[in-house]
C-alpha cells in the first residue's frame, strides 16, 4: 500500500504544478476534449504518447495493445477508431511501434506464451508473408527491427480498410493514416513515409461503396 500512496501523492504534485502554471487548466479540460491525433501504440510501459509527443493531457486520443496491431475483428479498437474518427474528428491516426518491443521478439521465437499466442498471431501473419526477406538478415536485431517496422506498415493498411476510415473519405472529410516508429535508445520517433489519406492507398479488394455518406 506504501507504493499506492506514493502514486497518490505524486498526482497530487502534478496536479498542484499544473494549476500554478495554468490556473484555469484543469477548468478547460473538463469542458472538452477535442484531440487532432489518434495514437495507436504499443502497451509497452516505455512508450508514453504524450510526453514522447510533447503534449498535454487531452491533445491525443490514445489506443494501446500489445505489439500496436489494428485488428479487424477486435470490437475494442475498432469503438475507439470510430469514437476517434466519428465524433472527435480527429485528422490523423498515428500507428507507432517502437525497436525493442517485446511482441515481436516473442512473434519471432517458437516459445509458447499462452493466450498471448491468439494475440500474437496477427504479428506472426505478417512474419510469415515476409519470411524470405526477414531470414536473408543474419543479424537478429536487425531482423527483429525490421519486423517492427514491416508491422508498423501492415496495420496503417488494416487502419485504412476499415469501414470507418472510408466512411470519412467519402464524406470529404481530411484524415492520414501515418506509420512511425520510436526508438528507445534515443526517444525519437521516425516516420516511415508509409501515410495514407485516402482509399487510393488501399487494394481494390477491400474498397468498398460507401453509399450514403
Amino acid at each position: 500500500m506504501d507504493d499506492l500512496a506514493e502514486l497518490l501523492d505524486r498526482n497530487r504534485d502534478w496536479a498542484r504544478r499544473r494549476v500554478e502554471a495554468q490556473p484555469d487548466f484543469f477548468l478547460r479540460l473538463s469542458r472538452q476534449q477535442a484531440p487532432r491525433y489518434l495514437w495507436l501504440g504499443c502497451s509497452d510501459s516505455r512508450v508514453p504518447a504524450n510526453e514522447i509527443l510533447g503534449l498535454d493531457p487531452g491533445e491525443v486520443f490514445v489506443h494501446r495493445n500489445v505489439a500496436n496491431l489494428a485488428v479487424h475483428s477486435d470490437l475494442n479498437f475498432l469503438s475507439v477508431l470510430q469514437f476517434a474518427v466519428e465524433f472527435l474528428r480527429v485528422e490523423h491516426v498515428i500507428v507507432t511501434g517502437h525497436y525493442g518491443c517485446g511482441g515481436v521478439r516473442a512473434a519471432l521465437g517458437d516459445k509458447p506464451l499462452g493466450l498471448v499466442d491468439n494475440w500474437l498471431r496477427h504479428l506472426r501473419d505478417v512474419h510469415a508473408r515476409y519470411r524470405e526477406r526477414l531470414a536473408a538478415l543474419t543479424d537478429p536485431a536487425a531482423r527483429e527491427d525490421l519486423l517492427v517496422e514491416l508491422n508498423v506498415r501492415a496495420q496503417v493498411l488494416n487502419v485504412a480498410r476499415t469501414p470507418i476510415a472510408q466512411a470519412a473519405w467519402a464524406q470529404g472529410r481530411r484524415l492520414t493514416v501515418h506509420g512511425w516508429v520510436y526508438r528507445l535508445l534515443d526517444g525519437i520517433l521516425h516516420d516511415l513515409g508509409c501515410a495514407i489519406d485516402g482509399p487510393d492507398g488501399i487494394e481494390d479488394e477491400y474498397r468498398l461503396r460507401m453509399r450514403g455518406f
